[in-house]
């Protein structure tokens, strides 16, 4: 159940301060407080909610102010509500009346809360801000400037022996749990004997391509081992009328996957595999190759992303490897529904440049910052165009920066949300955060 209360006609803070002390208005909080349309997004985090079943929810500003502080100050969900708990200026942007003293609400709220929710209403929070900015003139969007990047996922680096050993660590446990409760006939998983060889590999300063194998040859032989064991059990206590839960089913699945794809690298003696899992945990995350200096490979989702007078947006997410240079129609698409309008410029670099993309800009009367193709011309009008893209790719370097801005300052060099949708989620978030930054360095003092 969700109940809405009348904010208007409210004085801030009223018992704050016993001696009649006032809040700053020049604070960021405050001045943020004015950019969010609070009303309009409790109307759609009211739908979330039964309207006369259940407890009463969260108030949907608390909420939210929580999770943007929490984004734009890189804490944890702990952190971020005791934050809220000590400052009366957060307090403010949360939409409190008076100062609490106690408790807000249970950490563990926001996890909940964000399954909850999904990412389509942070799609909608992230419109309804952008709406505000429009409206108010902050930002005007002319040219975007588009470019990919790879935002990590908080995994451990990936390792044959390490993945095999986390699953068949997790059938173990299961297999015990199982048996417990069910009270079966004991089972022999070897578990010991299984972590004594893989603590004694693991200790290994040097790890020849020998001992790897076989190591790895008997990991698969345990996990094969414990996956029939566990199917068996399942199988058995089903017949007696109990069923495991559906999550359960699932990672079995996930497991068997990992394992054939494990035994099958192994036997062409290779390291590469379609689709390849390399977490457990997150089964989604697929190795992406770069090739760049000091990560040629890393794990995580890959963004097209979109930069409009020093906003950035997100146009694409995916887990696989896409080529971005065919997602920049889908940029210019994204562009459109924000702005209402096409861009007067693109500018991106040289993997855009090929002909179905300049093609398809010619036809939107779209100018594109793009090297011209075939041979060089002395004409003026080509001097002067030629002039024109190389100041542009010298614009062009500031997408760069802000990719580097946020994953450094806003938390997007490692993504933390496992729910579903969540890389969406923290990636939105991360960027609003920033969006909300740039905004305030905009806003003149009262």
């Amino acid at each position: 159940m969700y109940r809405k209360k009348d904010k208007k006609t409210q004085e801030l803070f009223k018992d704050l301060m016993p001696w009649g002390g006032k809040l700053n208005e020049n604070n960021r909080w405050l001045r943020l407080q004015e950019l969010v349309p609070w009303e309009e997004l409790e109307a759609e985090y009211s739908k979330y909610f039964s309207e006369n079943r259940g407890r009463p929810g969260l108030d949907s500003q608390l909420v939210i102010g929580t999770i943007c502080i929490k984004h734009m100050l890189k804490l944890s969900d702990e952190d971020a509500v005791e934050q809220v708990l000590e400052n009366p200026y957060m307090q403010a942007f949360c939409g409190l009346e008076s100062f609490a003293t106690e408790n807000l609400f249970n950490d563990s709220s926001l996890s909940k809360l964000r399954k909850r929710l999904g990412k389509k209403y942070f799609r909608q929070l992230e419109k309804k801000v952008l709406e505000v900015l429009k409206e108010r003139k902050i930002i005007k969007a002319r040219g975007v400037l588009v470019d990919a990047t790879i935002f990590p996922s908080n995994v451990r680096f990936p390792t044959d022996t390490g993945l095999l050993n986390e699953v068949r660590e997790w059938l173990v446990k299961q297999i015990k749990e199982i048996q417990k409760s069910a009270g079966v006939k004991w089972i022999r998983t070897r578990c010991r004997k299984a972590r004594n060889e893989y603590l004694s590999f693991s200790k290994k300063r040097k790890k020849t391509k020998k001992a790897v194998r076989e190591i790895t040859k008997h990991m698969l032989q345990y996990v094969r081992r414990n996956v029939e064991q566990a199917a068996n059990l399942i199988e058995e206590i089903r017949v007696k009328g109990t069923e495991v839960k559906e999550v359960i089913h699932r990672k079995i699945e996930i497991i068997e996957l990992i394992f054939k794809q494990q035994l099958d690298m192994y036997r062409r003696k290779s390291h590469n595999v379609k689709d390849r899992i390399v977490s457990y945990a997150q089964p989604e995350v697929r190795p992406m190759v770069r090739g760049k200096a000091g990560k040629p490979v890393e794990f995580g989702p890959k963004a097209e992303l979109s930069l409009v007078d020093g906003y950035m947006f997100l146009d694409w997410l995916s887990f696989d490897n896409f080529n971005e240079a065919k997602k920049l129609a889908e940029s210019i698409k994204r562009y459109t529904e924000r702005f209402g309008k096409k861009p007067e410029k693109m500018i991106g670099d040289g993997i855009y440049g090929n002909r179905d993309n300049r093609n398809y800009l010619k036809g939107e009367q779209i100018r594109s910052a793009l090297k011209p193709l075939g041979r060089k011309s002395k004409t003026q009008e080509y001097q002067k165009e030629k002039c024109w893209i190389k100041k542009q790719q010298r614009i062009r370097n500031q997408i760069e920066g802000f990719i580097g801005h946020a994953k450094e300052h806003f938390g997007l060099n490692k993504i933390r949300y496992r729910i579903d949708g969540g890389s969406e989620i923290w990636v939105r978030m991360g960027l609003l955060a920033m969006n909300l930054d740039t905004t305030l360095k905009r806003l003149p003092a009262r």
